[in-house]
């Protein structure tokens, strides 16, 4: 089970930090990844990161203002997101992979799983 947490509302500009933590069995060797869907839109892509944390993979629309990161240790991935703009607003899904983060990037998913939401609304 995969818990998404760390969404709300925030100013353009602003900062927010998701996490989502592993339970019930540990996803160490696992691709983690973050992925987003606004109203009326298909899912995208947002970031991306190897079991090892060696391998990272942005959309190019968030790349320069967010930072993936993961702790093996406590099972959970982590999406920095600075500068935020209100096209960042959309629900945020974690998922786990055992694809490559730049297998993610290019929706090739396998062995998947993946959280509820956690909703990010950007104000102008």
């Amino acid at each position: 089970q995969l818990q998404a947490s760390g969404g709300g509302l925030v100013q353009a500009g602003g900062s927010l930090r998701l996490s989502c933590a592993a339970s019930g069995r540990t996803f160490s060797r696992y691709t983690m990844g973050w992925f987003r869907q606004a109203p009326g839109k298909e899912r995208e892509f947002v970031a991306a990161i190897s079991w090892s944390g060696g391998s990272t993979n942005y959309a190019d629309s968030v790349k320069g203002r967010s930072t993936i990161s993961r702790d093996n240790a406590k099972n959970t991935v982590h999406l920095q997101m600075n500068s935020l703009k209100p096209e960042d607003t959309a629900a945020y899904y974690c998922a786990v992979s055992s694809t490559s983060p730049t297998a993610q990037r290019m929706g090739v998913m396998r062995d998947d799983y993946w959280g509820q939401g956690t909703q990010v609304t950007v104000s102008s």
